[in-house]
């Protein structure tokens, strides 16, 4: 019996498939949010961005993903804490909307849905080119193809969105352990080109452990670099209003967060740079096919090209499904189209998932016109838009538990250790990494764009509000 069809089995007509009070299916299982866990903390970033930071700070980067790591694991607790106290699809505009106001709830809603929809644009343009490593076709064929794909996965059922992140993950996992496996037998037998080279002392003989540039400073800089890497860890969030038994699944993925990035992030990056020297990796360039063929194995290239595929095309389903939930939960919240908040007989958002569809779709079509530095200005605007979901996590735990101490809201059963003060450290760390932005020049030109879609909020917000200032979606939560 395959997976699927014990899951079938397990559901039947029990409470499993009920719906929920928004009105979507409870059709994820504990097995399909265990690796959607898994899968948002490894995507491209990892796949391809690494090179990039191993060739600025050296061995070091191990020690920025390690710090990064924790502060992720800090966010995911204090997310955890409040998917526990009320758990809701569309999770962080409807805490924003609560903790912190109406506006901030808009706010969010909608950034994070560009977020994705900027995501969506790039991962499926970058799978794209990918599949040109094994055919010479146009390029717009290829993203057309899996853009139409995906949608249509995601308008059968939320169980089939599921199934697909578990295998695309399952994919990921495995060539990382794998990764890992060969990288440990090249040190103790010695096979493999890189077999007579290959030392742990290569993270420290080859000018240090902070061997960057600038030393030290080289791998604060690296910081923004591997925040990226991790975004998208937060998906488990919107998935809450539709996982069987999420106040039991929830907690047991969010706590798996350290081990994750123990072995993905960390021991993979100190398995590949004892085998392979850091000063041979260079910018562009994947530190995994890069590995590949020092090692003399050369079909691990057509391998982690693959791999790297199917992350590409695990982002794009991640933001298929995002997206969707968070235009309805803002429909239902008279901050959106009334429109978005209709669901198919299958409960899925469907008006809204088409839509964000069509939006990457003219992603497609702004990269085919204009491949060069324009596209990648729009791309840069995801980091950004993404930590801002992360800042406002940390401040909605904070004003949570204040007031839970306070008794005027009920305790939550996942409760986040060192209760505010280890949100507030990781909050300052995020701050820390937006000056760093500020000071690369690669990165700056997020911050320009912060700004502006800013001002294009508060217009909408201000015109909103002015035809319809009675609404609900405009009064501040007690």
């Amino acid at each position: 019996m395959t997976s699927v069809q014990v899951d079938e089995q397990h559901d039947g007509n029990e409470a499993a498939q009920a719906e929920t009070d928004e009105g979507y299916k409870r059709g994820l299982g504990a097995r399909q949010i265990q690796m959607i866990a898994i899968g948002g903390a490894i995507g491209t970033g990892l796949f391809l961005g690494a090179g990039k930071g191993i060739s600025k700070a050296g061995p070091s980067l191990i020690l920025a993903y390690a710090v990064a790591g924790v502060v992720i694991f800090c966010i995911m607790r204090a997310l955890g804490e409040l998917l526990m106290y009320r758990p809701v699809s569309g999770s962080f505009s409807e805490y924003a909307r609560e903790f912190i106001g109406p506006f901030a709830g808009f706010a969010t809603g909608w950034t994070y849905w560009l977020f994705w929809v900027i995501t969506g644009m790039t991962e499926v343009t970058a799978a794209a080119t990918y599949m040109t490593f094994w055919w010479d076709i146009p390029q717009w064929v290829s993203a057309l193809v899996f853009t139409v794909i995906l949608y249509g996965a995601n308008l059968i059922s939320v169980k089939l969105f599921g199934e697909l992140e578990f295998w695309f993950s399952t994919v990921k996992v495995t060539a990382i352990i794998g990764m890992i496996l060969i990288c440990a037998g090249i040190l103790t037998i010695g096979f493999s080109d890189a077999g007579d080279t290959a030392s742990v002392s290569h993270l420290w003989d080859l000018g240090g452990f902070f061997a960057g540039e600038n030393g030290i400073g080289s791998t604060l800089m690296t910081l923004q670099m591997v925040m990226f890497a991790f975004l998208a860890v937060e998906l488990v969030g919107v998935t809450a209003g539709e996982a069987k038994d999420a106040k039991k699944v929830l907690p047991k993925a969010i706590n798996t967060v350290p081990w994750r990035i123990a072995v993905f992030y960390v021991g993979a990056l100190i398995m590949i740079l004892s085998v392979v020297p850091w000063t041979s990796f260079k910018a562009g360039e994947s530190p995994f096919v890069h590995a590949f063929d020092k090692m003399g194995l050369g079909v691990g290239a057509a391998i982690v090209n693959f791999v790297v595929l199917t992350a590409a095309l695990s982002s794009c389903n991640s933001g298929m499904y995002s997206t969707g939930r968070m235009l309805r939960d803002l429909a239902q919240n008279g901050q959106g189209p009334n429109f978005f908040t209709k669901l198919s007989k299958n409960g899925l958002p469907v008006i809204g998932t088409t839509f964000s569809a069509a939006m990457m779709l003219v992603g497609v079509w702004i990269n085919y016109q204009w491949p060069g530095e324009a596209f990648n200005y729009v791309v840069s605007f995801a980091t950004i838009s993404g930590m801002w979901a992360w800042i406002i996590i940390l401040i909605c735990q904070i004003r949570y538990r204040l007031k839970s101490d306070r008794g005027e809201l009920p305790k939550s059963e996942f409760r986040a250790p060192w209760g505010v003060w280890v949100s507030g450290l990781a909050l300052a760390f995020i701050f820390m990494v937006i000056v760093l932005m500020g000071i690369d020049p690669d990165a700056r030109v997020s911050l320009y764009a912060a700004p502006v879609w800013a001002a294009i909020l508060g217009v909408a917000y201000f015109f909103l509000k002015k035809r319809n200032p009675q609404s609900a979606a405009f009064a501040k939560r007690n």
